[in-house]
């Protein structure tokens, strides 16, 4: 599925890591983890297509991939840090924004099933800005469970989520696995994910 081949990545002068090589194939998940300021949240973007590495490759089914290469927009979601909502929004808004943005149409009435699946059903006309930070990330949780790509990229997914939030996300992420997608998360918390199904990688 997704290759990275002797991947390099720079901020300023300072080299942020080198010589970064893996597979991710169907079915895997590849946890990340390590200190703040290791680049992990670089190395993500760059598996998204969202920035240049430095050196290296990054290949998806064996092709090349360039950045912003439409091939990986098209095979992988990316959730980042942060839940990248409008405030003035509800939640449904924000999700159908969300929805559009990745270039992908749903029904109003399954979009508002995916909000009612993570708890947010009471919550579809709340503005984003009074919703907790917890609820704000189950937005993003009910865009992976819209999300019909093969590889989900995510970037310290379980912040601010309360345990019953992290088991939500954990389910569906077993439930994407078991159906022959593949996970890549960084996080600084353990994940309960399919022990033969995972693996770690430690920046340092």
């Amino acid at each position: 599925m997704l290759e990275i081949q002797n991947l390099a990545a720079r901020r300023g002068y300072v080299t942020l890591f080198s010589q970064v090589s893996f597979k991710v194939e169907p079915g895997e998940a590849l946890v990340i983890t390590g200190a703040n300021g290791t680049g992990k949240t670089t190395l993500l973007r760059m598996l998204a297509g969202l920035s240049h590495p430095l050196s290296g490759k990054i290949l998806w089914q064996g092709k090349e991939m360039r950045v912003f290469d439409p091939v990986l927009r098209a095979n992988i979601t990316f959730i980042g840090h942060a839940p990248a909502l409008k405030d003035e929004l509800t939640a449904e808004e924000n999700l159908t924004l969300l929805v559009k943005l990745a270039g992908e149409d749903v029904a109003v009435d399954v979009l508002r099933e995916a909000l009612r699946e993570v708890a947010l059903g009471a919550r579809l006309t709340v503005p984003a800005r009074v919703l907790s930070q917890g609820q704000r990330r189950r937005i993003g949780l009910a865009r992976l469970a819209l999300a019909p790509r093969a590889l989900w990229v995510l970037d310290e997914p379980v912040t601010a989520l309360d345990p019953a939030g992290i088991a939500l996300l954990t389910g569906m992420m077993a439930t994407h696995l078991s159906k022959g997608g593949a996970v890549i998360a960084a996080t600084h918390q353990a994940l309960n994910l399919p022990k033969g199904a995972m693996r770690q990688l430690s920046f340092q």
